[in-house]
């Protein structure tokens, strides 16, 4: 009689880890931000699919073929929504069995309108000014708090094995979030009343979480470009305020900030990052994303004047 050789430890071991995670489903991702979320939930047992690469455009990106592709076969898509990422709203259509998790939808989400300042520019320069909730809703720690719950119950009712894992894991993402958010208030707490320019409308949720006067945008859509009229009015606000800090934005040409300030005493702050492209992918990337804002808006609203 034959017998079948008796299979190695590491073999064994390696066979049962593929069984326990059989079952986790693939995840898709929208931008880097929500993917460090999503990672943070599903810890050892998976890996998230982050569709916009590190430095690109949420607005703006021509999803790759195998990215399609994946969000075919893709078990869970988590999203913030068409606002945000308008060119991903055809392909989450395309899910063939997944589930489609939009966390702007979610009831629990705190949302926020564009600014009202000038209505007739929002509408002539924003490409997406048929809607007037601002999109960049992670931006707010509380936010990031609900979506981390959220996360965790889809992903428990694709894989109720794993759901107390996943549940703990949220947790220990949302003690992460706590520790940064307390961070942030206490370093941007000297500065509430201070008055700062941004180059968009796209930073709201941030100033209003942690107790700072709203921003001064200077384009009101990412994509836009402010007219005569609005840079004029821009340049009156900062003399009658007295704005002392001006801001870039990763990703973008700074010369319209640095235009805008010249041959004012306007400092000019290191270019905010609200989507983290500077930071590595990954788990600790959403902590980061408001460490990072905090430091840099504390770093130019600190010096004396």
């Amino acid at each position: 009689m034959r017998f079948l050789p008796i299979a190695s430890a590491p073999l064994l071991i390696a066979l049962g880890a593929a069984s326990a995670t059989a079952d986790v489903p693939s995840v898709i991702a929208d931008i880097p931000a929500t993917g460090s979320l999503v990672q943070q939930v599903l810890g050892d047992l998976g890996e998230v699919r982050v569709l916009l690469p590190a430095g690109g455009n949420e607005h703006h990106h021509q999803i790759r073929p195998s990215d399609a592709a994946a969000l075919q076969d893709a078990g869970l898509l988590v999203w913030i929504g068409p606002d945000l990422t308008p060119w991903l709203a055809r392909s989450a259509d395309s899910l063939s069995s997944g589930v489609s998790l939009r966390l702007m939808d979610l009831p629990e989400t705190s949302l926020r309108a564009l600014s009202d300042e000038d209505d007739h520019d929002h509408a002539q320069e924003d490409e997406h000014a048929h809607s007037p909730t601002d999109p960049h809703a992670w931006l707010d720690p509380q936010n990031g708090r609900t979506w981390l719950s959220a996360i965790a119950g889809a992903l428990s009712k694709a894989d109720p094995e794993n759901a107390a894992t996943y549940a703990a894991n949220a947790q220990a993402g949302v003690a992460k979030i706590d520790d940064a958010a307390e961070a942030v208030t206490a370093q941007l707490s000297p500065f509430a009343q201070d008055r700062f320019v941004v180059f968009h409308d796209a930073y709201g949720y941030f100033t209003g979480a942690f107790g700072l006067a709203p921003a001064i945008p200077v384009a009101l859509g990412d994509a836009s470009t402010p007219s005569a009229a609005r840079l004029s009015a821009i340049r009156d606000r900062i003399t009658a305020e007295q704005v002392s800090c001006a801001f870039s934005e990763a990703g973008h040409d700074p010369s319209l900030i640095e235009s805008l300030i010249s041959g004012t005493p306007i400092r000019a702050g290191e270019a905010l990052d609200p989507t983290g492209s500077g930071q590595p992918m990954g788990p600790a990337l959403y902590p980061a994303i408001l460490t990072g804002m905090g430091e840099t808006i504390s770093a130019c609203l600190g010096q004396p004047e």
